[in-house]
């Protein structure tokens, strides 16, 4: 008598979990605007800190490479 009940109990959620839909919205991906100026900011620093030590050193030269 509790077993057709039993089978039952178990049986509908497994029936309905098949009838489930589910729609998700797609994703939108969108471009996104990122400014590094890191280096400069970083490179203007080191001219600033070693720019008056190179200027004092007569015994330090300074070349320029050329790409």
């Amino acid at each position: 008598m509790k077993r057709p009940l039993f089978l039952a109990v178990v049986a509908t959620p497994l029936l309905l979990g098949g009838c489930l839909n589910v729609r998700t919205e797609p994703i939108e991906v969108k471009p996104i605007h990122i400014t590094v100026d890191v280096n400069v900011k970083v490179e203007r620093a080191l001219e600033d800190f070693f720019g008056g030590l190179d200027a004092k050193s007569a015994t330090t030269t300074h070349e320029e490479k050329k790409p």
